[in-house]
């Protein structure tokens, strides 16, 4: 490990293109279900439903957050719908596995996403049972990433020291609260999400396209 990790005894993932490559897409699958929710709730046009998810998205972190805001949803059946995808694009990854064991500490998943979904996709991977926790969208009171509250929730209640953790993120600007925070940062920059990432680099102290290889670098193997 080198010296300047030797203090993280935390590490937090988040989920989506930052445990599994970003080539596996399955956000086009969520993006989907999510348009047909929209449509369906609101009885527009596929064009219509995607303008609107992408605007919500934008103000309000999450699509399912602006529609709480703007159409007072329910978030479980919300969540339910979209992430009811087939997950076969997802293969297990031994070198992840064994370099999610070796970190010393605690680790533990920060998602958007719901409890339910972040554990089949970790299943589909081969790294269940290695997360003491998943701090998933119901936990945060629907306050998603990059809202500030989200992080200092994530810290008060598993009682995580910001200046001895360390966050992995695919989106550059769900970097910077924790960074303001103390944490250190790492950015999978894999090609999932660039916008907003000049304005978060700042706030980023490592940059890789590969959460894996960078663990197996920072344990020695180089042949990752």
């Amino acid at each position: 490990m080198p010296p300047e990790l030797s203090h993280i005894d935390c590490w937090i993932f988040d989920l989506d293109n930052t445990l599994y490559p970003a080539s596996c897409d399955l956000f086009s699958l969520i993006d989907d279900r999510m348009g047909a929710f929209i449509g369906e709730l609101l009885g527009v046009d596929r064009a219509q439903a995607r303008l609107l998810q992408k605007r919500y998205f934008r103000d309000h972190g999450t699509t399912l957050s602006g529609l709480m805001a703007n159409h007072g949803i329910d978030p479980h059946g919300f969540l339910d719908f979209v992430h009811d995808i087939d997950l076969s694009r997802l293969t297990p990854d031994p070198a992840l596995r064994a370099a999610l064991k070796r970190l010393p500490g605690r680790r533990i998943v920060f998602t958007n996403g719901d409890v339910d979904y972040a554990q089949r996709v970790l299943n589909a991977l081969r790294l269940d049972g290695l997360f003491e926790s998943v701090f998933d969208i119901h936990a945060m009171a629907y306050c998603p990433k990059p809202d500030p509250i989200c992080y200092d929730n994530l810290c008060a209640q598993h009682d995580i020291d910001p200046a001895r953790a360390i966050f992995f993120e695919d989106m550059a600007r769900n970097l910077v609260p924790a960074k303001t925070m103390g944490m250190t940062t790492v950015w999978i920059d894999n090609g999932s999400e660039q916008a907003g990432a000049a304005d978060a680099s700042a706030f980023i102290d490592y940059r890789t396209d590969c959460a894996s290889g960078w663990l197996n670098t920072i344990h020695g193997d180089t042949s990752e």
